[in-house]
């Protein structure tokens, strides 16, 4: 029985993996498969153990992009890089939004939007919408495409559309800001980026509330499923990040559009005919 247990556990720590960065809902996959595996722990563990994953996943872009995020230098001149400060300030900015409203109202987000209806339509609209905006932006050439280019104005634009993702599950968090850094001219590499490094505040916060909330007391089997899990969710991690910084060079973001608008009718069929 444990050992099936474990099996599904490495199975959400592959979806939780891919999902996390692909800009496809990590959450819209995450209740579909679990209505199938149905892991067998208790509800308040499974509600703690969909966000914790998580922080596998943030440890692979902290490994792939150490050099771009760590502001300070040991072995060079000069000791603070600037830049990286300046980043993290608009990285700050941009997490304000829905950090404010993640600790005030997530109990009653999660209530109110938590569920097959409002992730389905989720998927749907931005998935129009990503292929909307790429459709738009033919031809155009992105006004930034550095991340020092990137503005404090730009960042809390993109902060806000988080706040959509932090409110609607299934929007996704890495969809919705790239979406939102397409929007005002950022080019796919910046807004990929912007997202992982982005992810890293809201990650660990989230996952620190969570945790929090569950009460940090967990049993041994609990406590080897998390670390299995995010184990597996940091592995695929950073093959995910690898493949779809390559992707983007070449290809635009409409596939996971179209990929969006079909899973999301799938969740519909489901809910409404099958359920």
């Amino acid at each position: 029985m444990e050992l099936i247990e474990i099996f599904k556990v490495i199975i959400l720590g592959i979806i939780e993996g891919v999902t996390e960065w692909l800009p496809i809902s990590s959450t819209g996959h995450m209740i579909l498969v679990d209505e199938f595996l149905q892991l067998g722990m208790s509800p308040a563990f499974k509600e703690m153990f969909f966000v914790v994953i998580q922080l596998g996943a943030i440890m692979a872009v902290v490994v792939l992009y150490w050099k771009k995020i760590f502001p300070f230098s040991l072995k060079s001149k000069p000791f603070v890089q600037k830049d990286i400060i300046i980043m993290w300030i608009k990285i700050v900015i941009a997490c304000i939004p829905a950090a404010v409203i993640g600790i005030l109202w997530d109990d009653e987000i999660n209530a109110l939007f938590y569920n097959f209806q409002t992730v389905a339509i989720a998927l749907i609209v931005f998935g129009v919408l990503f292929i909307v905006v790429e459709n738009h932006n033919k031809g155009k050439n992105p006004f930034v495409k550095d991340m020092s280019k990137l503005t404090y104005k730009m960042a809390i634009i993109i902060g806000l559309f988080q706040l959509i993702a932090a409110v609607f599950p299934g929007t996704s968090r890495s969809g919705a800001t790239i979406l939102g850094a397409l929007l005002i001219g950022v080019s796919r590499e910046v807004a990929a980026e912007f997202t992982f490094f982005l992810a890293i505040p809201v990650m660990f916060g989230a996952s620190l509330l969570k945790l929090i909330k569950f009460g940090i007391v967990f049993t041994g089997f609990e406590f080897m499923m998390l670390i299995v899990g995010m184990l597996v969710a940091y592995i695929v991690s950073l093959l995910a990040i690898k493949f779809l910084v390559g992707y983007i060079k070449k290809h635009d973001f409409k596939v996971f559009g179209w990929y969006r608008i079909l899973l999301g009718c799938i969740l519909l069929i489901y809910y409404f005919f099958i359920m």
